[in-house]
């Protein structure tokens, strides 16, 4: 095991907890908040044990996803855009929890072409799910003031999309005839 990666990728992963930790629970004014302790659980988790598995099965892969670095331009106008989207929806659930603006009721219960898979019925499946648990989260967090807020996810995901393609039917091999045969970007039948 690479120390130092390690050490980068467990930093990483802490300054991602106390970011997200302080973007809702400071506006929230408690600890009470069990909606951001849920949320919180549900993405650091999971991610926590990917990258442990990265780290043990391929820390090549997870090197790259540490240090990625957008070099187009409107992608990095893109992920400018997301992360000011995510400041303000955190923020917002916090605050909504403090101050119950909207309370939602609560229920107890090497790149190669691939086109087969979810590829074969959608050319993005990642940005589609990414789409439902971004949607998903600030519901999860109780507040439909963050939901509208976040809508805005899928128009800036849109415009990732389409610059991602120009991107790779420029550079990517059979992609061209890939979008010919897999119609839809992100959801069956719709787009």
């Amino acid at each position: 095991m690479n120390g130092k990666l390690f050490t980068q990728a467990i930093l990483k992963f802490m300054l991602g907890v106390i970011m997200i930790f302080l973007m809702l629970f400071l506006p929230a004014g408690s600890l009470d908040y069990w909606n951001g302790w849920l949320f919180m659980g549900i993405l650091f988790i999971p991610m926590f044990i990917v990258e442990i598995i990265l780290m043990i099965k391929n820390p090549q892969l997870l090197k790259s996803r540490l240090n990625a670095k957008e070099n187009e331009p409107e992608q990095k106008t893109v992920m400018f855009l997301g992360g000011i989207m995510f400041l303000v929806g955190f923020i917002v659930c916090g605050l909504n929890y403090r101050f119950s603006w909207i309370v939602l009721p609560k229920c107890q219960e090497g790149q190669k072409v691939i086109d087969t898979g979810l590829y074969g019925i959608v050319r993005h499946p990642m940005y589609s799910v990414t789409i439902l648990l971004f949607l998903a989260m600030p519901l999860v967090l109780g507040s439909i003031i963050s939901f509208l807020i976040f809508l805005v996810y899928p128009i800036i995901l849109a415009k990732r999309i389409r610059n991602e393609e120009k991107v790779l039917e420029e550079q990517l091999i059979g992609y061209k005839e890939y979008k010919q045969k897999v119609k839809y970007k992100l959801i069956p039948l719709v787009w």
